[in-house]
């Protein structure tokens, strides 16, 4: 059954998470120089560090769930977890934009700050066909 939907969206949520961030920059620094998720690890903030194990996180959780669809309500579960990996990158993310320095100049944030807000919204698509597929499971199971 791996050729639902829901597997499109979770591999699509993978390669968002785990994939576009060698791509696109989080923010450009004062000197001129783009931020990737990389470029956390060479960093001594700690936050910043965690902020890119959970890029990869969210998206070796996607990848893993995409097995696991002879188990829906794990998968469903798995990708409540995704969706909160997610917020919580958000969080992390809007905090280090709101306090990037050179506000007085224009500071310029990258495209890569709604990595986060797509991933929740495809792993929330993702969500919603896996609970249909289970509902249509048992459906099938009443008329029996």
């Amino acid at each position: 059954m791996i050729q639902r939907i829901q597997t499109i969206y979770l591999l699509l949520a993978a390669f968002l998470s785990a994939g576009l961030i060698f791509l696109v920059n989080l923010w450009i620094t004062m000197s001129g120089d783009k931020f990737f998720v990389m470029d956390a690890f060479n960093t001594n903030n700690t936050v910043l560090k965690s902020m890119a194990v959970l890029f990869f996180a969210s998206g070796l959780l996607a990848f893993i769930t995409i097995f696991l669809f002879k188990n829906r309500k794990l998968q469903f579960v798995m990708g409540r977890i995704i969706i909160l990996i997610n917020f919580i990158l958000l969080g992390i993310l809007v905090y280090f934009s709101q306090n990037l320095s050179g506000e007085i100049k224009i500071s310029e944030k990258g495209i890569g700050l709604l990595i986060p807000i797509v991933t929740i919204v495809v792993i929330s698509l993702a969500n919603k066909a896996i609970k249909k597929d289970e509902e249509l499971v048992k459906s099938v199971d009443r008329l029996r």
